[in-house]
């Protein structure tokens, strides 16, 4: 029987070392429910229960609810596993190839007008008007 309560108390004790590491570690902006200074008293006053508390609610949710510091990349370790850089990368693609083909088909207007500037510099205007008028008319 004593060994039982002596493990008890192990565990409650590590339980609540771990709780409150966690806690001092965690950034204030992440802390959820209370501000940090609360939740380590809390751990510190109320050993298990404090310790239980922070784990439902005032610990910074697994779901990557946290949020990085501006200015700063997600510790996902390598580019290509964060969605919004991927999402990013793709649009600039789009946007690249978009502006290579609005260039394309401006160099292209460019050569049509210039050949049609150099068509009409090239023909001259036929003198005496209508053609048709030129022509002698027969009467019978």
């Amino acid at each position: 029987m004593v060994r039982n309560i002596i493990f008890a108390a192990l565990v409650a004790l590590a339980v609540t070392i771990y709780a409150l590491i966690e806690c001092v570690r965690t950034r204030p902006s992440d802390v959820r429910s209370l501000p940090k200074a609360g939740w380590v008293a809390a751990i510190i006053l109320l050993p298990l229960i404090g310790a239980g508390l922070w784990f439902w609610l005032g610990r910074p949710s697994a779901g990557g609810q946290q949020h990085p510091a501006p200015g700063s990349r997600p510790a996902t370790g390598a580019p290509d596993d964060d969605e919004a850089f991927l999402r990013n990368l793709e649009t600039q693609r789009r946007n690249k190839a978009r502006d290579e083909e609005l260039r394309r088909k401006e160099a292209e207007l460019k050569e049509r007008e210039r050949k049609l500037a150099e068509e009409g510099k090239n023909k001259k205007p036929e003198e005496g008007g209508n053609p048709s008028e030129d022509t002698p008319h027969h009467t019978p």
